[in-house]
């Protein structure tokens, strides 16, 4: 398949890209030379391939949710600028 510079100047145009013409003629080149091998794997039979998301094997490493870190209230609300009880205090945004 081969891309012409039009391609490439309107591929360009929608990306915001300003190239010039030697630039134009690199990326043709180089775009064509990935789609030639895009082509060459399309002519492969991957008929009897299952589906993978992974080459190899991974397991999903599973750990205990245990809390580690048990919040301290009174260290949480040491530096509000106002609170009642437990709570922050906070301006009232909504009439």
């Amino acid at each position: 398949m081969k891309i012409s510079v039009d391609q490439i100047r309107h591929v360009a145009l929608l990306a915001r890209l300003a190239l010039t013409a030697a630039e134009e003629q690199e990326l043709a080149a180089t775009l064509d030379q990935i789609l030639a091998h895009m082509e060459t794997l399309n002519r492969l039979d991957t008929a009897d391939v299952e589906p993978t998301a992974h080459i190899v094997a991974v397991a999903t490493p599973w750990r205990d949710d245990v809390v580690t870190n048990a919040p301290d209230t009174e260290a949480l609300l040491a530096n509000a600028p106002a609170r009642d009880g437990d709570l922050f205090v906070v301006p009232k945004i909504i009439d």
